[in-house]
């Protein structure tokens, strides 16, 4: 191959899926991001080599070889390093030719039979590109984490004008490629690129290892199962689903496990770190019912209540059950996608609900529930996003009885950008908290949250910033809870 003369190493470098041994280190080379084809060669393969070693200056190399970024995967690096030390720090990068990548820093799971002091976890979701900048992210960059979770919407299937939208660019705007919506194989690969050419994005990626799964706006809006928003032929849809889905897989520090086959990805799994946490990630789009009545916020009634409904698909219901009767975990952390807890619109008896989020799909719910319960589940954190606003919220055995037992707490944390600004109390604040008794927050401002878990209790940081639609914004943390282990409930610390 020619000799590159421009950089390929524009959308930087990530890490993830940490196991006590092992984590994936990854790669894009696009030399020219806004292209087709990155600029590259449309068949073979570019040789990338990579180093990874114990200090950040690779004075102390651990590991290093070549691996070929294929161009059948959009030029992308997938590398599962194993031989690795447990709860280990470590710092990567990557070459082609004179050109060398970003440096990355990653960190293994602890031993499995270990009991860390700690664990944090960042909260991210919702990035929404021509909605505001990605302020958030570079100062999730600067947290002290051993992973972030991102739980979706990686990306938007919307199209963004030259200026993109709130970001207002106008020295430097867009191609005009963005100003269409996505629906083939082309159209997601360079809207990845776009996210990714973001500087705060790059940074909280160099700074520490994701999990990551998806929502639906990696694919399309409230989609469900194979079924469209706006009800496309199935197999219109189909060849679109499979199109997001190779794309997402080549774009995020996935397993070649993970792979895709068509428009179907195993991507629900599951991770320990030592006996502190088990961390549990679902996919709550992929094998869903469709949302009944229509979708919205409806009445609940015969067809959002019908027991054969599910949100989750029958077998990754029944891995997610099992793994909670096995779990051994001091906590147990359940990553997904949209509100788990019930949440009225009103304080009367009968309210409307989201179609959508759990409160449309209530038997799959109450399997879920029923499960943590038979198998004494004692310390359960939900960790949410979907909704572009903060929640803290216990999570009870039965809603209709605010004296119920609680059986968790879920943390749903609010937008990277999605949602321009936001508010501190939007015009819902006082009647939201009024008919959920178990929702102990609720801010719309931009951020994400912070979960530090110990033996003793897991603490939740809401972070907010100060705006989006302008760079610049500062980070403050707007409310801290935290729940005792054993006795599960948040109160404000």
């Amino acid at each position: 191959m020619t000799p590159l003369t421009e950089n390929p190493f524009t959308l930087g470098v990530a890490s993830g899926d940490c196991l006590p041994d092992s984590v994936v280190l990854w790669t894009r080379l696009a030399p020219r991001p806004y292209e087709p084809g990155n600029g590259l060669p449309a068949e073979g393969a570019v040789d990338v080599q990579w180093e990874l070693a114990c200090d950040a200056s690779f004075r102390r190399l651990r590991q290093s070889g070549t691996v070929p970024a294929p161009a059948a995967d959009n030029h992308t690096v997938h590398l599962e390093v194993r031989g690795l030390d447990p709860g280990g720090v470590y710092w990567y990068r990557f070459r082609v030719g004179r050109w060398i990548s970003p440096v990355g820093r990653t960190r293994t799971a602890p031993a499995p039979d270990a009991v860390p002091d700690r664990v944090g976890f960042a909260v991210v979701s919702c990035m929404q590109y021509d909605e505001g900048y990605y302020t958030a992210l570079g100062h999730l960059a600067r947290e002290d984490l051993d992973a972030v979770l991102c739980i979706g919407d990686y990306i938007y299937e919307n199209a963004i004008n030259a200026q993109a939208g709130a970001r207002g660019y106008t020295d430097d705007p867009l191609p005009e490629f963005f100003d269409h919506w996505t629906w083939n194989l082309t159209d997601y690969r360079l809207r990845y690129a776009l996210g990714k050419s973001d500087p705060d994005l790059q940074a909280a990626h160099a700074a520490h290892p994701w999990f990551v799964t998806w929502d639906d706006h990696e694919v399309e809006n409230n989609y469900a199962g194979l079924v469209s928003q706006n009800n496309d032929p199935v197999d219109v849809f189909r060849a679109r689903r499979a199109a997001a889905y190779q794309a997402y897989w080549e774009n995020m520090p996935l397993r070649e496990a993970l792979r895709p086959t068509g428009p179907d990805m195993p991507l629900y799994r599951r991770f320990h770190y030592g006996r502190l946490a088990q961390l549990d990630i679902l996919d709550t789009r992929q094998y869903r019912s469709d949302q009944a009545y229509g979708d919205g916020w409806k009445y609940p009634g015969p067809e959002s209540e019908d027991p054969a409904r599910t949100i989750t698909g029958d077998a990754q219901e029944r891995w997610l059950l099992d793994g909670l009767s096995a779990s051994t975990a001091r906590w147990n952390v359940m990553a997904q996608q949209v509100a788990f807890s019930r949440r009225k619109n009103t304080t009367a008896d009968r309210s409307e609900v989201s179609m959508d989020a759990w409160d449309g799909y209530p038997a799959s719910r109450e399997r879920v529930l029923a499960g943590v319960e038979q198998a004494g589940v004692e310390n359960l954190a939900v960790l949410s996003g979907d909704v572009h606003v903060h929640y803290a919220m216990d999570v009870k055995r039965d809603f209709d009885d605010p004296g119920s037992r609680t059986l968790g707490v879920e943390v749903v944390g609010t937008s990277v950008s999605s949602g321009f600004d936001g508010e501190e109390r939007p015009d819902d604040w006082n009647l939201m908290l009024a008919a959920n008794p178990h929702m102990k927050y609720y801010d719309a401002r931009r951020g994400y949250a912070v979960v530090t878990l110990d033996r003793c209790r897991l603490q939740a940081d809401f972070r907010t910033v100060s705006g989006v639609v302008t760079p610049g914004g500062d980070i403050s943390t707007a409310a801290r809870f935290v729940s005792e282990a054993g006795a599960p409930g948040f109160s404000r610390a």
